[in-house]
């Protein structure tokens, strides 16, 4: 074959440190603009940001020479640092260490897009903890519950 082709979804989800609600509505748009342009300039697509006052979530179509690891280690560095340099919280903001990935078909991009879109409306009927726990599940993603949280 003469090129390489590839189509390859990433669903990523982390939480500020301590899962504190300081990510305000006000401000997010402009954090998930942000996180866009990083995403872009690591020659990546990103599809939709979004999020709520304690974790945020990201779907992004990438390349397949892409390091998972690194490329979200500089994402939260990077928008840590920005939210830090604009004072947009009181105190120093961290990212919560770690974050979960999961990976999608194609079919199942309009489904996770709506999902991340209503994140609010979502998050009326369920918290973080409930969601990340369905989705590990959901994913049949090993892990322990005392290094859950």
């Amino acid at each position: 074959m003469a090129n390489s082709y590839s189509q390859i979804y990433l669903h990523f989800i982390f939480s500020v440190k301590n899962r504190e609600p300081v990510l305000k509505k006000e401000w997010r748009i402009d954090l998930f603009k942000y996180i866009s342009g990083i995403i872009i300039h690591k020659n990546q697509k990103p599809l939709i940001i979004n999020g709520v006052e304690d974790h945020i979530h990201l779907l992004v179509s990438i390349k397949p020479d892409l390091n998972i690891a690194s490329f979200i280690r500089d994402i939260k560095s990077s928008s840590s640092k920005y939210i830090n340099e604009k004072k947009l919280v009181q105190g120093k903001f961290f990212w919560q260490g770690g974050y979960a990935v999961f990976s999608h078909s194609n079919s199942q991009i309009g489904a996770i897009y709506k999902y991340i879109l209503n994140q609010e409306i979502h998050h009326k009927k369920k918290s973080f903890k409930e969601e990340y726990r369905e989705f590990l599940d959901f994913h049949k993603v090993n892990y322990k519950q005392e290094y859950l949280f």
